[in-house]
């Protein structure tokens, strides 16, 4: 008689012993953590967008204001604004020179700035963005500045500009923001006929 035996496989699990689970644990512990290290440091230095956005907002809103004040030889309160082709025909102590006459100021209702070169020199401390009334307009962090020069404009101008002013100047707002943000726009104001004052 034959018996038949049945023959059992048995299989043996295989799987990770501790030693190799640890191992694996520990090198993707250093792999995450330099990713990580990567990401932070990229979002340390790179530029907020929204404070970039904002000193940008500031330097054309003042750059606008500026450039469209009038460009005259004579301060617009004398009568001979409108005409004078030369600094010659200005009423004596009436000629326009870079920065503020005496008593000017952005937000003066009296005296306020009247020409596009009265703004040379004009700042705004950081926290203290002013609109033109004079109101706070809470931007912390951002601080601003002007420079007004005379530059020729592709060929416009003149040489010799302490007795006869350049035909176009040359505008400079510089915002800086918080991160060490830095935002400068410049834009050119040219002299033309007639000398518009309004």
């Amino acid at each position: 008689m034959f018996t038949k035996r049945a023959l059992v496989v048995v299989k043996h699990q295989t799987g990770l012993s501790l030693i190799e689970l640890i191992i694996f644990i520990v090198i993707v512990s250093v792999a995450m953590a330099s990713v990580f290290a990567a990401i932070n440091f990229n979002t340390q230095h790179s530029v907020d967008p929204v404070v970039k956005k904002q000193a940008l907002a500031i330097a054309e809103a003042m750059l606008e204001e500026i450039e469209l004040m009038p460009f005259t030889y004579c301060d617009p309160n004398d009568t001979q604004a409108t005409s004078a082709s030369t600094t010659a025909a200005c009423t004596t102590g009436y000629i326009e020179v870079m920065g503020p006459e005496t008593g000017e100021t952005r937000y003066s209702i009296t005296t306020p700035f009247d020409n596009v070169n009265d703004y040379d020199g004009f700042s705004m401390a950081a926290g203290a963005i002013l609109d033109i009334t004079g109101v706070n307009l809470g931007l912390s962090g951002y601080a601003m500045s002007v420079a007004v020069v005379n530059n020729a404009l592709n060929g416009v101008g003149v040489t010799n500009v302490s007795t006869t002013p350049s035909l176009s100047l040359l505008i400079t707002v510089t915002v800086t923001g918080p991160n060490n943000t830095t935002v400068s726009l410049q834009g050119f104001r040219s002299q033309y006929a007639p000398n518009s004052i309004s």
